[in-house]
């Protein structure tokens, strides 16, 4: 994670020097003096697209985070996972801001199907038994609902559920 950190700052130091250089063209060419560091167009495009690329990322949620086609974990915050709905293998697009912030974008939902289940809580985790499975959901999910163990829980799970154990709600039946 450092090392990812360590790279994205190497590129807002790379745009800042690139914008430098472009205000120093531009006071040059208003005082009619030709910039001494002047690049041509391709070697600014260039650099441009790089940087781009690298703020760019898409990956799979796992249930929890977002996997990156480097293998590298990135963080998906429990509540928008929990407002979008997202179920182990959503593509997701990461886009990183120049701040360093994070913003995630559902682009492609994976194969989904619907279950109903019991709600139980085991030391804090919360899981959601349907068709003799227990399905781990994020506590945000539970917590904007305000469920408790005994309710029932509509869920979403990938249409393949073979090793997955995460599940998205979908909405609460409260226990009378």
């Amino acid at each position: 994670m450092e090392r990812d950190k360590l790279h994205l700052l190497k590129k807002v130091i790379e745009t800042a020097e690139n914008s430098l250089i472009s205000a120093k063209e531009i006071i040059a060419g208003m005082e009619g003096k030709p910039s001494k560091e002047a690049k041509t167009v391709k070697e600014k495009a260039l650099n441009l697209s790089e940087i781009e690329k690298d703020r760019i990322i898409e990956g799979v949620f796992d249930g929890e985070n977002m996997v990156g086609p480097d293998s590298n974990v990135y963080p998906v915050h429990p509540n928008y996972a929990s407002k979008s709905k997202l179920i182990p293998g959503d593509i997701l697009k990461l886009t990183i801001d120049e701040e360093g912030s994070f913003i995630f974008k559902q682009i492609e939902p994976a194969p989904r199907k619907k279950l109903t289940g019991e709600l139980i809580e085991d030391n804090g985790d919360f899981r959601v038994m349907a068709d003799g499975k227990a399905y781990k959901v994020l506590l945000a999910s539970i917590t904007y609902y305000k469920a408790s163990s005994g309710d029932q829980v509509i869920i979403t799970i990938p249409e393949e559920d073979k090793d997955n154990e995460w599940a998205a709600v979908e909405n609460i039946i409260k226990k009378p």
